[in-house]
């Protein structure tokens, strides 16, 4: 069994086509889907997902790209989002400095009232993270955020030995399977098997061998295959661990 921890089925194309979706994921062992928002609608339409569908799960969160849209109105709606039962983290969030849609002051301000959410809420945080490194982490250990994970994990090993001496986690995805992208396999060598999950970041980043279509869930597949050949490992163990690290991060197991 694999769980996709990161997922967007919520945007077109896949949202014209959930159930096939989600079926597909079955039929390649991918039995449980974390929807993550980007903004309040997003995050709406994740709930609404995993309202109906047992195996879904929803985060909810503003995209630091968004930053600066951010009202006082959405923020508390976005709050109380945030307490539904099937809301298993506050996310994605972070930093984005590679063309800094918004300010940095407002992204980090924003950024840092998500940190306080989940502190609040006692939820796990899903990290955006491009070109931030240092203030993204430094942000995170100055407010005492406990369980984070680096969505899409894309900086180097130097940066990820901090993140991971920091007590938090990364999460990998198709981008480990392009012929270019040697510099997230030496991380993923490296990486402890406790710090590691998988995820497809679908519509988006599709694996090598879908390249140029529509990332969907099942592809997940392809993440875990890369990290099996890369750590020489097992298939199966790789599914065993990301599936106990995702299980026990997201507080979904059973």
């Amino acid at each position: 069994m694999l769980i996709d921890t990161h997922c967007h089925i919520q945007f077109k194309p896949l949202s014209d086509d959930v159930n096939g979706v989600i079926e597909r994921a079955k039929k390649e062992g991918v039995n449980k889907l974390i929807v993550v928002g980007c903004d309040l609608e997003s995050s709406k339409k994740a709930v609404d997902l995993a309202e109906k569908y047992d195996n879904i799960f929803a985060v909810v969160g503003i995209h630091p790209q968004d930053s600066k849209k951010l009202t006082d109105q959405m923020w508390n709606e976005l709050c109380e989002l945030a307490t539904h039962k099937k809301v298993v983290a506050i996310g994605e969030t972070g930093l984005d400095y590679f063309k800094e849609y918004s300010p940095k002051d407002t992204q980090k301000t924003v950024f840092k009232k998500h940190i306080k959410l989940a502190l609040e809420l006692d939820k796990p945080l899903v990290i955006h993270n491009r070109d931030a490194d240092e203030d993204s982490l430094s942000i995170l250990n100055e407010l005492g955020a406990k369980k984070v994970v680096f969505h899409c994990y894309s900086s180097d090993v130097t940066f990820a030995r901090k993140v991971w001496m920091s007590g938090y986690m990364t999460s990998f995805t198709g981008n480990i399977t392009y012929p270019n992208a040697q510099n997230l396999r030496d991380v993923i060598e490296e990486c402890p098997l406790s710090a590691m999950m998988v995820e497809t970041d679908c519509p988006y980043l599709s694996p090598q061998k879908y390249r140029g279509g529509t990332n969907e869930p099942s592809y997940v597949v392809e993440v875990a295959k890369q990290i099996s050949c890369t750590k020489n490992m097992s298939f199966s163990e790789v599914a065993e661990v990301t599936t106990k690290n995702a299980e026990g991060f997201f507080r979904i197991g059973g």
